[in-house]
């Protein structure tokens, strides 16, 4: 295009014209919004069919695994599946239950904090599940929300580039490194933009509460260049490759997916502490159908579910019967107190104040800049 001066509403542009862009706007908006929409059809269906929708931010590809082995078993329910953003099934679900007094049967999401808000502020119900008695009690709360998964934040490290050095274990090693060797890692570091990623910003605040000196290893990010995403597989792919050397503070159930195809990438546990983050499951109050709801909860929370989770879908799992590396059972076996699991409890809450995080990100952003 010869000109591409922005674009400015024309005083002359006929209001055709204007009416013509807003539909065309609209109807792309819908599209893309379709897009995320995925109908699982009954196995059996019939005039006794009926439907199951799930609001969730774990990829349709991956709850593929989860929908046919229940459906196995349940062959006359369809399922709506809708990938959203974890603010989307936040939003959606508040939207509709006050404006409809209808919503989604289930939801699943990775964002904590929002799924807490939702239990919390009442737009989730309270329902009687077969495994809920054995379930560990920082996992559950009132019945209504339940974490289903154990995904520890991680070190990520290209192993080529520590073959004359251990890379770090810990926080303390890690700022020492990046203090004592940081031109070798200038530009090479890479973790999540807390302003971007809600998963970044909630490990930051995890490791404020757990890190005294956490605004030290910023500040030594910062001074390396440290590069920031919004994604892990970003992060993840350029580590793997060697154009990064570290990624810090990376969801570790993404991180071991990666390992099965890039032999060059390490996971690191860090020794001073573990922060854990769970994916958390609700009923919505004002679901259609929630009998189906809690089926489909219940079957999440079995022991063929959670085998499902772990071994098809790769994302570790609370079962307390379930062994095997991609369990809860495993990673407490083998690194005991350092584990740090974010509690399910409104106490989540206080990292959606606006003035704490305002807070969390002018400190980040001056400890970044401070070098």
């Amino acid at each position: 295009m010869a000109n591409s001066k922005p674009f400015k509403r024309s005083p002359s542009l006929p209001a055709a014209s204007i009416l013509l862009l807003l539909f065309i706007c609209l109807f792309i908006a819908s599209y893309e919004k379709a897009q995320a929409k995925t109908l699982f059809e009954a196995r059996e269906p019939g005039d006794n069919s009926q439907t199951l929708t799930i609001y969730s931010s774990l990829d349709t590809h991956l709850s593929k695994p989860l929908i046919e082995a229940f459906q196995k078993n349940n062959p006359r329910i369809a399922i709506v599946y809708e990938d959203l953003q974890t603010q989307d099934v936040y939003e959606r679900i508040v939207h509709e239950s006050d404006k409809a007094g209808a919503t989604a049967d289930l939801t699943l999401s990775s964002a904590m904090d929002l799924q807490m808000k939702l239990a919390n502020d009442g737009y989730a119900r309270s329902v009687s599940l077969p495994n809920a008695a054995q379930w560990p009690s920082w996992a559950r709360w009132r019945n209504t929300a339940f974490a289903l998964t154990f995904e520890p934040s991680v070190f990520v490290y290209h192993k080529p580039s520590f073959t004359d050095q251990s890379p770090p274990r810990s926080r303390s090693e890690l700022t020492k490194l990046l203090r004592d060797h940081g031109d070798d890692y200038f530009g090479r570091v890479a973790t999540y933009d807390i302003e971007r990623a809600g998963v970044g910003y909630l490990f930051l605040a995890m490791d404020e509460k757990n890190h005294r000196n956490i605004w030290d290893l910023v500040n030594a990010l910062g001074s390396a260049g440290v590069k920031l995403y919004s994604n892990s597989s970003a992060i993840l792919q350029r580590v793997a490759d060697g154009q990064f050397a570290l990624g810090y503070n990376i969801l570790g159930s993404y991180a071991a997916s990666w390992t099965e195809n890039h032999p060059d990438l390490g996971i690191i546990l860090p020794s001073d502490y573990t922060v854990v983050m769970s994916r958390i499951a609700l009923v919505p109050r004002d679901a259609r159908n929630p009998d189906l709801g809690s089926r489909f909860l219940a079957f999440l929370m079995s022991k063929d579910g959670q085998s499902i989770l772990a071994d098809k879908v790769r994302i570790p799992v609370l079962h307390p019967e379930i062994r095997g590396e991609s369990t809860a059972h495993h990673m407490a076996s083998h690194h005991g107190s350092q584990l740090r699991p974010i509690s399910v409890r409104p106490s989540l809450m206080v990292y959606l104040d606006q003035v704490k995080r305002a807070r969390i990100v002018k400190k980040w952003n001056e400890a970044l800049r401070d070098q």
